[in-house]
């Protein structure tokens, strides 16, 4: 398994290589990440929601 995500990883980095520009959108990349962060932020929210404090 590792090998083949260093294989996409090089074939990742060639394309960047090639093109001169990135291969994936950075805003891309960044939504993702902020919108995953958020979720994760709502389900803690959500969890913590209903219990008494200790």
């Amino acid at each position: 398994m590792l090998s083949q995500i260093s294989q996409v990883a090089l074939l990742v980095a060639r394309a960047a290589e090639e093109h001169g520009e990135p291969a994936v959108n950075p805003w891309f990349i960044g939504g993702g990440v902020l919108t995953f962060l958020l979720f994760l932020l709502v389900g803690l929210v959500w969890f913590g929601g209903g219990r008494d404090h200790s």
